[in-house]
């Protein structure tokens, strides 16, 4: 079968920028097979949810901007995601489209031998340990049609090695952003945290222009026996930009992985969490809140697989929907047979605010082991007008009060968030996504 027709690039292209990018053969090549794959392979099945007429491949790939030396020459909306507390310098990315277009690591992390930049730049540096790790588990290649053609077209992108025994500090931040027309942002995450390591990393993902275009991700967490990681990640994308994004992680021994997510697109919107507890006392938190507005459509799925002995799982996913905006939320925790003395909970919570807007939260327990302990709950309904009434009996208006109610309602998640630009913008879009 021949490639979509819709495509905008060829072999020609991917190859050509590959070889611009200085990439080694076996990743111009890994690049090539996605391309071919692309058009034979479908789309994923989402329950619910059918991505047919999705804006998956209407984009033009590899849209290059140069680089700045300073981060005031950055935009200013940019600028204010980097918004830091004096005296705690943090490590930096900023993806503009295709470009890393900044980056800083403090001299305290690179005297530690932490490794941070673009996945692109590593690629010559740390090729075979790019290698072992890139699109590997659920994010395989042939996984789908959305993996193929991340395989083929990303770009940018952010490479985090944190040594064994560094307890890294200073906390990690990339921007992604997109202005182009049709502009196609493609980044995809690597981190490795090497034995007893630690680190915080945080992402977040804006368009500062109204133009139609695409966004497809991958994010491979690689936690190892002893260390820990923690993952916030914000998106606020505008209706026009589609968006896909895949995160995973593995877990060995005694290791820990902590997700915080917020979900806050108007667009159209499938995100799938994974968590793979491999290792004996592994363990996960993870935390997501969305909120959804107009017509958008959100598929959101937060998994966990248990394979080792006494690992542990917290999954909890907060939803709020107004309009006729539809969302399904997903929970699925599995315990595979042998991960004895294992234990999962999970939670899904739906907020709706108007009769048109529908929620979906579906808890699912997948057990294959006898001696585990495992939870589920899942609501979805309508604010009590009971508390309305109540807090506008305390002198609120019925707007003060309903917003009150959503704050609460997602706290649980955004009080979690600690880097002050990030939260900002969190709160912002929460406020203007609930308020308007």
């Amino acid at each position: 079968m021949s490639v979509d027709t819709k495509l905008r690039f060829d072999r020609e292209t991917i190859t050509q920028f590959s070889q611009q990018s200085g990439e080694p053969e076996w990743m111009m090549n890994l690049r090539l097979q996605g391309f071919e794959q692309y058009g034979s392979l479908a789309l994923p099945k989402l329950e619910k949810t059918k991505l047919d007429k999705w804006n998956v491949d209407g984009f033009v790939p590899f849209q290059t901007h140069e680089a700045v030396t300073d981060v005031k020459q950055l935009p200013e909306e940019i600028q204010a995601l980097l918004v830091q507390e004096e005296g705690q310098p943090r490590a930096i990315l900023v993806q503009h489209d295709a470009s890393v277009v900044f980056t800083y690591i403090p001299e305290e992390l690179t005297a530690q031998g932490v490794v941070f930049g673009s996945l692109q730049a590593a690629l010559s540096t740390h090729g075979e340990l790019i290698q072992k790790h890139f699109m590997q588990k659920d994010s395989k290649v042939d996984s789908h049609k959305l993996s193929a053609l991340h395989t083929a077209v990303w770009s940018g992108g952010v490479f985090l090695y944190v040594p064994k025994n560094v307890e890294a500090k200073i906390p990690v931040q990339a921007v992604y952003y997109t202005s182009g027309k049709n502009a196609g942002l493609f980044p995809h995450v690597t981190i490795i945290a090497e034995t007893h390591s630690s680190v915080s990393y945080t992402d977040t993902y804006v368009n500062l222009a109204d133009t139609e275009g695409v966004h497809n991700g991958v994010a491979e967490v690689h936690v190892k026996p002893g260390a820990k990681v923690r993952y916030t990640s914000v998106r606020t994308f505008e209706q026009s930009v589609t968006d896909f994004i895949f995160r995973h992680a593995t877990v060995e021994q005694d290791g820990r992985m902590e997700w915080v997510l917020g979900e806050m697109n108007d667009s159209d919107t499938v995100t799938q969490n994974t968590t793979h507890l491999l290792g004996n006392g592994s363990t996960v938190d993870s935390k997501l809140v969305t909120i959804g507005s107009g017509t958008q459509k959100e598929n959101v799925v937060s998994k966990v697989v248990h394979t080792g002995k006494h690992s542990d799982s917290q999954l909890l996913v907060k939803g709020v929907l107004k309009d006729e905006a539809t969302a399904i939320l997903n929970g699925l925790t599995f315990i595979e047979k042998g991960a004895t003395k294992s234990n999962g909970e999970q939670a899904e919570n739906v907020l709706m605010l108007s009769p048109k807007s529908r929620g979906d939260a579906n808890p699912i327990l997948l057990i294959d082991e006898d001696d585990v302990k495992a939870g589920h709950a899942a609501s979805a309904g309508q604010i009590n007008p009971l508390q309305i009434f109540y807090l506008m009996s305390r002198g609120l208006t019925k707007a003060e009060a309903q917003r009150l109610i959503i704050n609460g309602f997602v706290a649980p998640v955004v009080d979690e968030i600690t880097e002050s630009g990030v939260k900002d913008l969190l709160e912002r879009t929460i406020e203007r996504k609930v308020s308007r």
